[in-house]
């Protein structure tokens, strides 16, 4: 019911990070009264739970639309991971998806609770319900009456209150049934939880010739690619102007998206090694450190080729949204490599999904708290300060998040003309959806255009 009443479905606000405050609430209260103050909470859980509340709480702070859908996103895996806790027997998908999963199984389960709550022989439904209807009448009865006594009261109640329409009574409805299904989804699962992953090792192929030609040959094959390449890797735009015929465009196109795929395939292949390869012998163990070693070593030269031919390309192009979700998407792939290298220590692989996930999410946040939109056009505005063209129509097309460098660094007529755009589509916003980035972008001041 508090998500209903405070969540701004339409645009980022800080009732997104009430509304997952009172999710949290919710669950854990509910949890924790019956289990009679034992729950199965830890340090782990509280961990993706603040992840969750932090990814949420950029509502309040940015207004990018395509920044907080991501952020949005990230909390329900977060928030889905803090309730599964610990690892569970099924594969982790289900893991970071189990509260989704869970809420419409959780339906007849909640139904009967309700049932059998009403039809309590004390009568405790019966007098919640008397107490509610009494309450509203009272509210009904003598907040017009002292709003129309006073006009400052009035003008609380009025911001308070939204206009009871047709459309806001549907959102109510269908935001209340969405959380409500969120909630009751995360109690059934926390009810009878699945089974949680023991320390069994996983079936492993007992021999390690099918592994270990193939993985040589792809070490053996990288490197030759880095030793021949080193140059051209590492360039950037000086490769660039000595090399006849071949443009930053031809340069970074020309190679980046296969990069990119060879990152990917490889790291799908580091993962089945580790969870397949044989490691029973001091040998085995010893090839698929040196093995995994040198591939996740070579493919984080590869990840810094694939940056270093985005970044030639962007300082020749312009900045966008696209090719900064790219760029962040290559540093979580070496991040990963960082981690399978930390795990070949030991060669225990299973915290690493995990792992990946966290640091994907902590790398969302981090994009989120640096501004990526307010960062974009301060490049494109220095790229523009050295005589390179500069779009400012695509400047127009940002949120309000871009107000503050356009204002301080775009020179008139053209600043005012491009946050006369950014400001075009704002509407006043109530209380739930207050957002300090489209607060502030109201009290700069325009010129004429």
């Amino acid at each position: 019911m508090a998500s209903a009443l405070v969540l701004p479905v339409d645009r980022p606000g800080i009732g997104w990070l009430l509304a997952g405050l009172a999710v949290t609430f919710a669950v854990f209260l509910a949890d924790r009264r019956s289990r009679a103050g034992a729950g199965p909470f830890t340090w782990g859980n509280a961990g993706w739970a603040f992840l969750a509340l932090a990814l949420l709480g950029m509502g309040a702070v940015r207004a990018s639309g395509w920044l907080f859908v991501l952020c949005v996103l990230g909390a329900v895996v977060c928030g889905s991971l803090a309730v599964v806790g610990k690892r569970t027997v099924n594969s982790f998908l289900y893991d970071i998806l189990a509260v989704p999963l869970e809420a419409l199984r959780a339906v007849p389960w909640a139904g009967r609770g309700v049932g059998q709550f009403a039809a309590r022989r004390d009568g405790v439904a019966r007098r919640i319900g008397l107490a509610v209807l009494a309450t509203a009448a009272l509210v009904a009865v003598f907040v017009p009456l002292l709003a129309s006594a006073d006009a400052a009261f009035a003008a609380v109640v009025n911001a308070v209150i939204p206009d009871l329409s047709v459309d806001v009574l549907v959102r109510w409805c269908c935001v209340f049934a969405v959380f409500a299904l969120l909630v009751a989804g995360a109690c059934y699962f926390l009810a009878a939880p699945p089974h949680r992953a023991g320390a069994q090792r996983p079936h492993r192929t007992k021999y390690g010739l099918e592994w270990t030609v193939p993985l040589t040959v792809l070490v053996l094959l990288f490197s030759v690619f880095v030793g021949v390449r080193l140059v051209v890797l590492f360039g950037g735009t000086g490769y660039v102007l000595r090399t006849s015929g071949l443009t930053a465009a031809e340069y970074a196109r020309g190679g980046f998206w296969q990069l990119c795929a060879v990152t990917v395939l490889t790291l799908a292949i580091v993962a089945a090694a580790l969870r397949w390869a044989p490691d029973v012998t001091k040998a085995d163990r010893l090839r698929q450190r040196v093995l995994l070693g040198a591939l996740s070593a070579l493919s984080l030269v590869l990840v810094g080729s694939a940056l270093s031919r985005m970044w030639t390309y962007q300082e020749a192009y312009g900045f966008t949204v696209l090719r900064l979700l790219v760029e962040v998407c290559e540093l979580w792939f070496g991040a990963v490599f960082v981690l399978v290298l930390a795990s070949l220590v030991k060669l225990r692989s299973t915290w690493l999904p995990r792992a990946a996930i966290g640091t994907a999410a902590a790398a969302l946040l981090v994009l989120a708290v640096l501004d990526p939109e307010r960062l974009i056009a301060g490049a494109n505005l220095d790229r523009a300060a050295v005589g390179k063209p500069l779009d400012h129509r695509y400047l127009a097309g940002f949120s309000t998040d871009v107000v503050p460098v356009v204002s301080a660094r775009l020179p008139e007529p053209l600043r005012t003309c491009v946050l006369r755009e950014v400001l075009a589509g704002d509407t006043p916003d109530g209380w739930p959806a207050w957002n300090l980035s489209r607060s502030s972008a109201r009290d700069v001041t325009l010129g004429n255009c």
